[in-house]
């Protein structure tokens, strides 16, 4: 006897998983993170042409929010968070992803909330020590209690029939090939990707070699604040600010269960200097924040 899926059910389904690019409301959780750190797995190259194929186009996206929690989409390559993990339906075989590709539930692909399109991540699977490497190209799903869902084929890799606790970090040699592939450029190392040049600001701080770790502070009270990216884990947002000190007085801002990696007191002019410089150098998408407030990037 043939089975027949409801218009409702697949409506349900589809809402889970389908592109973040339009944000909409959505069922609301809290479980889906937690600061758990595994240790890295042995390096292995990545030899699947379609892994690390070039998408249509590179897309990271503008902040947004599922319900009460705020998401900036922006390039990480020290990535590395555990959360909630579940399956892309069957049924949205063949739809479009957010960097334009269409979307095979036969390939080892994801959805991510905030990482670039196209980056390249392993995934395991925490219950059993299975490892899967993926291609994340769309965004998803659009339910803050999970963190990321896998196609059918990368689920089946790692044993996730449904829901399962995992760990996702990105590999940064085959996110960047894969980001330069996918704009048209040579790939250079990774550490070329995130130093700043001594010429973008002016009278750019010293680094230290081992930074001490930022404080965590209350929103500032500054004009304009630029917010570089958002992690559940302080750690990586600590890791981040190390990086970015020359852009100006790099802090993390805690909201909720949030580490929210932003520049602050800035005027009009020296925030679109810092913004125009992290998209150009670091090929990131970051907010502006007037008095707190959200506003256009571009509005300054």
């Amino acid at each position: 006897m043939k089975q027949f899926v409801s218009l409702a059910v697949l409506t349900a389904l589809v809402a889970g998983c389908t592109d973040l690019s339009r944000p909409s409301t959505a069922e609301y959780g809290n479980a889906a993170i937690s600061e758990e750190t595994l240790v890295t797995p042995e390096a292995k190259p990545v030899e699947d042409a379609y892994l690390m194929a070039a998408a249509p186009y590179y897309f990271i996206g503008d902040p947004y929010k599922i319900e009460d929690t705020q998401y900036v989409p922006a390039e990480d390559y020290s990535y590395n968070q555990t959360g909630v993990a579940g399956v892309i339906p069957n049924e949205l075989n063949g739809v479009k992803t957010s960097d334009g590709e269409i979307y095979d539930s036969t390939q080892l692909v994801a959805t991510s909330k905030t990482l670039p399109l196209p980056t390249i991540a392993r995934v395991t699977n925490l219950e059993n020590g299975e490892s899967v490497v993926v291609r994340v190209n769309n965004r998803g799903p659009r339910l803050n209690s999970r963190i990321m869902d896998l196609s059918p084929a990368a689920a089946d890799k790692i044993d996730l029939s449904s829901r399962a606790k995992v760990q996702i970090q990105v590999l940064p040699e085959q996110s960047l090939t894969v980001k330069n592939a996918t704009l048209g450029k040579n790939a250079p190392a990774v550490a070329e990707q995130v130093t700043v040049s001594e010429q973008t600001l002016e009278a750019p701080a010293a680094i230290q070699p081992e930074p001490a770790p930022a404080p965590v502070v209350a929103a500032p009270a500054g004009e304009y604040s630029v917010q570089v990216a958002a992690f559940y884990a302080e750690d990586s947002a600590n890791a981040l600010v190390g990086r970015i000190r020359n852009y100006g007085d790099a802090v993390v801002v805690k909201e909720g269960d949030m580490f929210k990696v932003r520049i602050v007191n800035l005027n009009a002019a020296a925030a679109r200097k810092v913004i125009d410089a992290l998209r150009s150098n670091e090929g990131m998408a970051p907010g502006l924040l007037k008095a707190g407030r959200w506003v256009n990037a571009d509005s300054i």
